[in-house]
Parts: structure tokens; C-alpha cells; sequence
């Protein structure tokens, strides 16, 4: 699973999803892209799910790039415990996704099957996602 190798400080609270991504939407190193039309929490689980089911789809083939990184922890408390006494501990990690952020990344691949390969990440995402692909195939 994705996590970061260290952090200032071990909890943080939750913040909102408000706004849109103005950093991240745009395709920058491959020719294909899955892009979240809305906002979200992401996983460090979910983000591997859906990395197996592109690798899984394309067999060697074509390079991949993971765009989103889970450095946001999630805590929790423990089962049945009374009320107060502190925050709970920290039981994952996971990404803030604005819409329009680019998750994932593909080429070296035909479009049919990379939009095939997405299509079935997206399955494994929480939120809605469109296919996008590269105006330019020339790179900018």
C-alpha cells in the first residue's frame, strides 16, 4: 500500500472536498488518462485495487503512472470504548480528490484498451470518473 515514509504530525482532521482540482487536470506524461469528475476520499487500498486491474488488463504492456498520493491519515477509535479520551489512532491513509484530478496515466497502449483498462479501475474507485485523452499527441 501507498503511505508516506514520514509525516510532521501523525493526525490531522478532516477538512472539505470544496472546489475544484486546478493542480493535477491535466495529462502530463502519458497519452490516456482516467479523470474524477467528482469529489472524493481515496484510499491507499482502493488506489492499489485499481492499479492490479489496469496492470492485470494490459500484461506487460504500455507504462502506467499513479497521479494521486494518500498522505492524508484516517483515525479511529477502538470498538466499544466510552466517549472522550483523546483521538483514535491511525487506521489508513488516503487521498482529498477534487474533481477534474487526473488518477492514473497510461501509454504505450491503443486507445480501445486503454480505455478498457480504465474503465475497469474506475469500478474500483468510490467516486465517478470519465476517460480522457491527450489533445496533443505531439507533448507539451
Amino acid at each position: 500500500m501507498l503511505m508516506p515514509k514520514r509525516v510532521k504530525y501523525r493526525k490531522q482532521q478532516r477538512g472539505r472536498l470544496k472546489g475544484k482540482a486546478y493542480r493535477g487536470n491535466q495529462i502530463a506524461f502519458g497519452t490516456y488518462g482516467l479523470q474524477a469528475v467528482e469529489p472524493h476520499y481515496v484510499t491507499s487500498r482502493q488506489i492499489e485495487a485499481a492499479r492490479r486491474a489496469i496492470v492485470r488488463y494490459i500484461r506487460r504492456g504500455g507504462k502506467l503512472w499513479i497521479r494521486i498520493f494518500p498522505d492524508k491519515p484516517f483515525t479511529k477509535r477502538a470498538a466499544e470504548t466510552r466517549m472522550g479520551s483523546g483521538k483514535g489512532n491511525v487506521e489508513y491513509w488516503m487521498a482529498a480528490v477534487k474533481p477534474g484530478r487526473i488518477l492514473f496515466e497510461m501509454a504505450g497502449v491503443r486507445e480501445e484498451q486503454a480505455r478498457e483498462a480504465l474503465r475497469l479501475a474506475s469500478h474500483k474507485l468510490p467516486m465517478r470518473t470519465q476517460f480522457v485523452a491527450r489533445e496533443d499527441h505531439t507533448g507539451s
